[in-house]
């Protein structure tokens, strides 16, 4: 199975604040049958231990060691918000929920933070249009 489904890409996130937004990555995840419905405290955990803003308009929860029995399967969420969230007095546009089964989140944070670390393609992120245009410019998650 993919990292990133289709069905796992939000064009337009409706959370507004940092906790919903983290909220709204792990229902995805929970959808995508990568996690059980626990993962979320775990989620929330990281975030008060240590900011998980990368950076480029983004941010990466993910659970805390101690929640890695709630993850089923390695899968991502990406959720884009048209208006910024702020995530600790910087400002959010893409959150990329994570979880990663037997350590697999190591490699997959690497080909997002290649991503996001060029700002042309956070430009062209920013400019999608659809989950197809998303996949493409995401491309190498999945392989």
């Amino acid at each position: 199975m993919a990292v990133l489904e289709p069905s796992q890409i939000r064009m337009s996130g409706t959370a507004r604040t940092k906790e919903d937004a983290i909220a709204e990555a792990s229902e995805i995840l929970v959808g995508a049958g990568a996690v059980t419905a626990d993962y979320l405290d775990y989620m929330l955990q990281r975030e008060q231990t240590v900011s998980t803003y990368m950076g480029n308009l983004l941010a990466i929860p993910h659970g805390t060691n101690e929640g890695k029995d709630t993850i089923l399967a390695s899968a991502l969420s990406f959720v884009r918000y048209d208006e910024p969230i702020d995530w600790g007095g910087e400002d959010v546009r893409f959150v990329v929920g994570i979880a990663g089964k037997d350590n697999g989140h190591m490699e997959i944070l690497t080909k997002i933070a290649i991503v996001f670390s060029d700002e042309d393609e956070v430009e062209r992120l920013l400019g999608a249009e659809t989950v197809d245009d998303v996949l493409e410019i995401l491309g190498d998650i999945n392989e």
